[in-house]
């Protein structure tokens, strides 16, 4: 037993950091009129964390490779711990945010150090059962988040969401002292800093200008403005990389059709397969009225249907084409959101999503295992790791990108059936509908909020669709092994 303990404290913080990408979802109503948030606040508790997690998370891999995997795991879990314990007692909005975005670099320090741990622990058989146990905890984070997010919430307070990490952290950091091979001397290298400063900057006002474009408006100087730094910083990005020595990603893998059609499939996936999950949360407990507990069970659907869907694709599928799997997943998640949006009205309750969350499962069961395998089999085994990284990067960021369009489209459809009030449209989105009580009829607000939620699945399911497109007319028909699971939101 005791040769498996490595497995567990990495498992042990990988629960933790993906169990925080959606355990908030839940919260999110509750959280909105404790600390009376605006709808962008509470659209950057989302974003906040996956935007740090992605934009971030191929320069900590450099970092760790030169200082040292143990030690930058330990780091990377004491830094989550704090953010958390930050998190848990924050006063107002902006704390929350910042110390979500410094949860957000703690969990990126964690997860970008995971596979190197496994590896320097195991060898052969063993490390393929290591690599099992840790995708099947992996996949378990994801369903276990909503439904721990509601009964903490429930039982306690939104606030414990966030510090329950801390006995977790401090367990963890222990067992990496006395279960962790210690790392050697540090190892030469460079870290790529203009690299990761100009794609944080781009990353990040492209988001900002989204989720500004609520309030100010997409002909708004500043939303054009920051859209235009996030270009140029995506330029600077490209000359960097290019002409760097050390780049943290080469530009050449895109020359790669079969890795371009996979590494779009990554960035598509999360937004159409999860991003509006952050919404349909908010309208079951602030409209229709369930608990954060009923809504986080309403995402059952998806969890066992993905399941059954991976456990098949590693059955039957194995060594078919990721032409085949993945963008026959893809065109099963844009057609469970197109279903959820037809069937939304303004008289609907929880069980209208329950079918289109079935298919959406279906497709992530899918893509998701062949995903990573597939992203490094199209390049050559020394870019493996550069393209396993950049493809969790390409996903974290299509979920932040995704949280902050679909809050655009619903505060506009919102409005649309309030009489243009922004900020009673905002009330909706952002899990505040009770404040509207008197002022607009309930039928109306129904009806405002199904309209945001339509229309957030219809583009969701019009994203994936596109996925599905990239990858059958990009990816070559070459086999596919599922090897090792990846972050499955």
């Amino acid at each position: 037993m005791r040769k498996w303990w490595p497995l567990v404290t990495v498992c042990l913080g990988t629960f933790m950091l993906l169990i925080d990408v959606t355990i908030v979802n839940v919260a999110l109503p509750p959280m909105a009129n404790d600390l009376s948030t605006s709808f962008s606040s509470l659209q950057w508790v989302v974003d906040g964390y996956a935007l740090s997690l992605g934009v971030l998370l191929l320069g900590a891999g450099a970092l760790s490779d030169m200082y040292g995997h143990r030690r930058f795991y330990i780091g990377g879990l004491i830094l989550f711990a704090v953010a958390s314990l930050a998190c848990g007692l924050a006063a107002d909005p902006a704390l929350l945010v910042t110390a979500r975005v410094i949860q957000g670099a703690g969990a990126a320090a964690m997860f970008t150090t995971t596979f190197a741990l496994l590896n320097s622990s195991y060898e052969g058989r063993d490390r393929g059962v290591a690599y099992g146990v840790w995708g099947g905890v992996s996949g378990a984070a994801t369903a276990i988040g909503p439904i721990l997010g509601g009964l903490l919430t429930e039982a306690f307070s939104w606030r414990w969401i966030f510090l329950v990490n801390l006995p977790i952290c401090v367990a963890a950091v222990i067992m990496c002292v006395t279960t962790l091979r210690a790392d050697g001397a540090r190892r030469p290298g460079s870290f790529d800093l203009w690299g990761t400063v100009s794609f944080t900057v781009a990353a990040g006002t492209l988001t900002y200008a989204v989720i500004r474009a609520n309030d100010e408006g997409w002909a708004s100087p500043k939303t054009w403005g920051l859209l235009i730094v996030s270009g140029v910083a995506l330029a600077a990005f490209a000359l960097i990389e290019r002409f760097g020595q050390n780049p943290m990603f080469d530009l050449a893998l895109l020359r790669n059709r079969s890795f371009s059609g996979i590494l779009t499939a990554g960035l598509l996936v999360n937004f159409a397969a999860f991003a509006a999950f952050t919404y349909t949360s908010i309208w079951l407990q602030s409209v229709i009225g369930l608990s954060p507990l009923q809504a986080g069970l309403t995402g059952l659907p998806v969890s066992i249907c993905s399941v059954l869907a991976s456990g098949f694709a590693g059955a039957r599928l194995h060594g078919q084409s990721p032409r085949l799997v993945v963008g026959g997943g893809m065109l099963l998640i844009g057609l469970g959101s197109l279903l959820s949006g037809f069937l939304i009205t303004a008289d609907s309750s929880w069980p209208a999503l329950i079918a289109g969350y079935a298919i959406v499962g279906l497709g992530v069961g899918l893509v998701m295992p062949a995903l990573a395998s597939s992203a490094m089999g199209a390049v050559p085994h020394h870019r493996g790791g550069m393209a396993a990284g950049s493809l969790t990067t390409a996903r974290q960021l299509g979920y932040a990108i995704g949280i902050a369009i679909l809050g655009t489209v619903f505060a506009s459809r919102a409005a649309a059936h309030l009489g243009g009030s922004t900020e009673a449209a905002h009330a909706v989105a952002g899990g505040q509908a009770g404040r509207l009580a008197g002022a607009f009829p309930e039928h109306v607000i129904r009806a405002a909020a199904a309209a945001g939620l339509d229309a957030g699945f219809y583009i969701g399911g019009a994203v994936g669709l596109l996925g599905a497109l990239a990858v059958f007319l990009l990816v070559r028909p070459a086999p596919v092994v599922i090897k090792e699971p990846v972050l499955a939101s």
